[in-house]
């Protein structure tokens, strides 16, 4: 296979995740303070209750603007941050969403209350029933509130991936019903022509920024390079290797070390969307995943047929060589966590070792190539092999494998436990929080 080689990117002053990172927190920082003025300049109502909740509710707002795009799986976030980072601070943040929802609600409903005399449910109703747009806000906390339910851990672990995601749907529901009952009721929409301006500005590029990120840009890519399957490789009992090809694919912006979300095309799996990783730098030509079978939809990849369509939404990830800090890299792979660190051997510079860590000689996928890019590339190869324990990644093992660990960029891809063990090694080993790169390739959830 031949690899278009990039030149080795000289090291950014400031790290890409870290610019990323800061630009993120800037912008809400700025907004959270535009927000504030606009509600002193809206003056105050003369019960507490209501003006807490006013606030409350425009701090809402803009958290769910801000949680659109944090899931927009907008490109240039994504190749700094990682999706799985993104998809991390979105369920954090969604859990804040949904107390600052509740205390909206709660302090209105009570400061309302307070002023009519009513029972606090009997003033809801009487709100829901009178003002404009109140009965649509409780329709989209109610729904707010299931799709918090159905993301806590319990219910998340219990839930298949397809029906938590046909439930999450019903969050963009709530947006467009808050966002109406914002409209209809809220006296800092409507304070002054900018702060009007300023909440649908706001709007459009959280929404905007969904529909591109999420529907314009996959269905155009795919339109523009027409994926199919153009062969499939066992390569063993339970791993499989599927190679895809198509039009313009030099014009892919793919690197080593990115995942897809993939879609094959057939009447039985068509509406199944999984997440693997390149096993090959992209080169222009072809793309290639390689799975195992963990599931229904790894475990059917070798029955695919050539020429079968495919909708792959992506590159997705921050597992590239963009983020390298030092000239020099180590890669630790685990089981079939060694599909990214082969792509990424490909199209990395500097002097490379690569420890493959599996229980038996057998389970080592991609081996012969590994040995022979190791070769060519003047790299070194580790295959490490054996039982869970005794831990043979240990701080005592890592540093004797290779002896300048601290010096180098650290690529870990693997099991879970794995990935905790090696992590806890590496920090005893003094190796920089900047210098370890590693990411969850997963669905959301």
């Amino acid at each position: 296979m031949t690899t278009v080689q990039s030149p080795a990117a000289p090291v950014a002053a400031i790290r890409p995740k870290v610019m990323a990172r800061t630009g993120l927190y800037a912008v809400l920082a700025a907004n959270v303070a535009v927000v504030t003025y606009f509600f002193v300049q809206a003056g105050f109502a003369s019960n507490a209750l209501i003006v807490i909740g006013r606030l409350a509710g425009l701090y809402a707002a803009l958290l769910m603007a801000f949680q659109l795009v944090l899931v927009a799986r907008l490109p240039w976030f994504d190749r700094r941050i990682g999706m799985d980072r993104l998809t991390l601070w979105h369920r954090r943040l969604g859990f804040s969403l949904l107390w600052t929802l509740l205390a909206h609600a709660v302090f209105i409903t009570f400061g309302y209350a307070d002023s009519s005399g009513l029972d606090p449910v009997n003033q809801l109703v009487d709100l829901a029933e009178t003002v404009e747009g109140v009965l649509r806000a409780v329709v989209a906390l109610a729904l707010i509130i299931v799709v918090g339910t159905v993301s806590g851990r319990f219910a998340r672990r219990r839930l298949a991936y397809e029906t938590w995601h046909f439930i999450h749907l019903y969050t963009y529901l709530a947006v467009v019903l808050a966002f109406s009952h914002q409209v209809a009721v809220g006296t800092t929409f409507v304070a002054s022509p900018t702060a009007t301006g300023y909440w649908w500005t706001l709007w459009t590029v959280a929404l905007g920024s969904v529909v591109v990120g999420r529907l314009v840009l996959p269905l155009w890519r795919n339109w523009r390079h027409q994926l199919r399957v153009s062969a499939v490789v066992p390569e063993n009992d339970n791993v499989v290797s599927v190679y895809v090809t198509g039009r313009d694919l030099d014009r892919l912006p793919a690197r080593a070390g990115q995942f897809f979300l993939w879609r094959f095309l057939t009447r039985g799996r068509w509406w199944q969307a999984n997440p693997w990783s390149l096993s090959a730098a992209p080169d222009g030509r072809s793309l290639r995943l390689t799975a195992k079978a963990l599931g229904d939809g790894s475990a059917g990849l070798r029955h695919l047929e050539v020429g079968t369509r495919v909708f792959a939404e992506g590159p997705y990830g921050a597992f590239t060589t963009m983020h390298r800090t030092r000239p020099d890299a180590l890669l630790i792979a685990g089981g079939v966590g060694i599909t990214p660190m082969r792509a990424l051997l490909e199209e990395l510079h500097g002097h490379a070792v690569l420890i493959y860590r599996v229980a038996t000689d057998q389970d080592a996928v991609l081996y012969d190539e590994l040995r022979e890019l190791a070769h060519a590339k003047g790299a070194e190869l580790y295959l490490v092999t054996g039982p869970a324990q005794p831990d043979r990644l240990s701080k005592g093992e890592l540093a004797r494998l290779v002896p300048d660990i601290a010096d180098r960029d650290v690529y870990l891809c693997g099991p879970p436990g794995m990935t905790r063990a090696v992590l806890n090694s590496l920090r005893e080993l003094g190796v920089p929080k900047a210098q370890i790169h590693h990411e969850r390739f997963s669905l959301a959830g």
